[in-house]
């Protein structure tokens, strides 16, 4: 059965803490461990397309990696990415559960907020033996194009690439998740509900494994509502019986409304997924 938590006691400093714990409660069934003390280090790092990247142009200037001040801290931020890729973090042998969860990390679909909604996700992910996979993928948006067409592509080919190569990785080929922040949720959350069909052309032998994640994590995803109706589900989001299970975690004061989560929830639930949402009264949005 789906799920609805509105919760009006927990502050925001305390809602990154409770969509951790009840993450990991409800999708993995996994017990908290400690942060690890070493640094994070890459396991492997990927390109997502052999060669030729499917739409491109040459029209996109050069990749730059910045450092952007938010609320006050620096990020790293990827602009005009062209060349997609996976950066892959595994646990411990220890800890290693054999789950794993791709990141796409947000930034409006015009940049990648990097370390905030990716790298900093994986290592956290990594304390609780799951490997992280962040997804470097195509920014800004692609001229002529839907905002989400170029990334689709690319978040399709990465479960797919994690999927083909998950018993070489020591990985659950049935436990592979996505997890995508703002605009990364949008993405995250256009996979789910399009994994049937693929936004390219198969390539290879990789293409041949499933695209579909085994469950989402939605946190603070943008988009998700028509832009006119502002209240009828985007169009490109086609829940199903067969849609993977998602949790949700938004704030009632996000500048981007927790009405698109809620929203996507009740669809779920009409086609009977296991979904669970929770709105907190307070946290923002990145």
């Amino acid at each position: 059965m789906a799920k609805f938590f509105f919760s009006t006691g927990a502050p925001g400093w305390m809602l990154p803490a409770m969509i951790k714990c009840v993450f990991v409660v409800m999708l993995l069934g996994l017990g908290l461990a400690k942060l690890p003390a070493d640094e994070l280090k890459i396991w492997k790092l990927l390109d997502v397309w052999p060669g030729k990247v499917p739409g491109e142009k040459g029209d996109v200037p050069s990749e730059t990696l910045t450092t952007h001040k938010y609320r006050g801290a620096p990020i790293l931020k990827y602009n005009n990415v062209t060349k997609p890729t996976l950066t892959v973090f595994k646990p411990s042998q220890e800890q290693d559960t054999g789950a794993s969860v791709v990141i796409c990390p947000g930034g409006g679909y015009q940049i990648l907020a990097w370390d905030l909604e990716g790298t900093e996700v994986a290592k956290w992910l990594n304390s609780i033996g799951v490997t992280g996979v962040v997804l470097k993928y195509r920014v800004p948006r692609r001229k002529g194009r839907e905002k989400h067409d170029a990334p689709l592509q690319d978040v399709q080919r990465a479960v797919s690439l994690v999927r083909h190569h998950a018993k070489e990785w020591g990985l659950d080929p049935k436990r592979i998740g996505i997890l995508g922040f703002s605009a990364g949720g949008h993405l995250s959350a256009t996979a789910m509900t399009n994994y049937d069909k693929r936004n390219y052309k198969p390539i290879d032998a990789i293409d041949q494994a499933s695209c579909r994640p085994d469950f989402g994590v939605l946190i603070y995803p943008a988009y998700l509502v028509d832009k006119e109706t502002k209240t009828e589900l985007s169009t490109e989001l086609r829940i199903t019986k067969n849609t993977p299970p998602v949790f949700f975690a938004h704030a009632g004061d996000d500048s981007v409304p927790a009405e698109g989560s809620v929203r996507f929830w009740q669809e779920l639930r009409r086609k009977g997924v296991k979904s669970e949402v929770h709105v907190f009264p307070s946290g923002g949005h990145g």
